[in-house]
């Protein structure tokens, strides 16, 4: 089972959310923003929080599930 965040990644760019940007606004650490970026990341409850109520969005909107490849 795997989680992928690419709705989130989308969401950042298009809101021209730079690592800069992240630390400044407090919104992740910068290196939950890095492992993102990179594809390998998590998310905490509060991390998630965090990024809902900026977008005001769902969880659903920034990630999903992806079953596991047999």
């Amino acid at each position: 089972m795997a989680i992928r965040y690419d709705k989130l990644i989308n969401r950042l760019k298009a809101e021209n959310y730079t690592s800069y940007k992240v630390k400044q606004t407090k919104l992740m650490g910068q290196s939950t923003y890095k492992s993102l970026m990179e594809g390998n990341g998590s998310l905490s409850q509060e991390t998630l929080d965090r990024l809902c109520k900026e977008f005001n969005c769902q969880p659903g909107d920034l990630m999903e599930w992806v079953p596991d490849e047999e």
